[in-house]
């Protein structure tokens, strides 16, 4: 059981640090002492380390079955996973108030706050990843998997929550129409009114990457992962 000792306390890691770090009970001190650039480089540092660690404990742990998903759940993934890749790339592609570094965008330029994929979310990143562990969790009854997936699961949804009270606190007045023009649930604003969909804020390139990109993890993934993406394969 030491290796699944391992992957437990890798993922323990990797989630807990990313709560613990953007915690202000913890990130204001860090700041103060390294400052805004030193405590950025602190939290990538920590970030990619307990990642590697996750990653090399995942690889490593023993298979364990917690239960076997029934034979339609393999299918699912095919019709997450384009949906996550385009929510990533849109993602990190488009600026935001709830990115890394966010609460320091000019508020006087009004395609910051909300244009783009951010009309239908302002955590399209973390709903990406988010799709990717629930996809991913579908087909993996393994607790090494369970361990991996739920706990990317958790930090995604429970992110969305942890960085719209952080940039409340910091942000101050100006969270606010960012707040009401914009969703943490997909579509909710624009359903309600809120907002209007923005196609040319997306622009055509972003979901043409996005299918680049899924075409070629699709492609590579028995060759990275060592297992096909394919239902009837493998």
């Amino acid at each position: 059981m030491l290796e699944m000792n391992q992957m437990l306390l890798a993922t323990l890691g990797f989630v807990g640090g990313h709560f613990l770090l953007s915690s202000m009970a913890l990130r204001a001190p860090l700041q103060e002492q390294l400052g805004a650039k030193g405590f950025r480089i602190l939290y990538s540092l920590v970030a990619t380390v307990t990642l590697a660690w996750m990653l090399i404990s995942y690889r490593n742990a023993p298979y364990i079955e917690v239960w076997q998903p029934p034979f339609f759940f393999y299918h699912l993934p095919i019709l997450i996973m384009p949906v996550s890749v385009f929510l990533v790339v849109a993602g990190v592609t488009t600026r935001s108030a709830t990115a890394v570094g966010g609460d320091t965008l000019d508020r006087n330029d009004p395609k910051v706050p909300n244009n783009g994929i951010l009309r239908i979310t302002r955590h399209p990143f973390l709903w990406g990843t988010a799709l990717w562990a629930l996809a991913h969790l579908l087909v993996n009854g393994d607790a090494a998997s369970i361990i991996l997936m739920g706990g990317i699961l958790i930090l995604s949804l429970g992110g969305m929550w942890h960085i719209d009270k952080r940039r409340e606190q910091s942000m101050g007045p100006a969270w606010g129409p960012i707040k009401m023009t914009t969703s943490v649930l997909p579509f909710a604003a624009l359903l309600t009114g809120r907002t209007k969909m923005d196609w040319a804020g997306i622009g055509w390139w972003r979901p043409l990457l996005a299918l680049a990109v899924f075409i070629a993890l699709f492609l590579l993934h028995a060759t990275i992962v060592g297992v096909s993406p394919l239902p009837m394969a493998g």
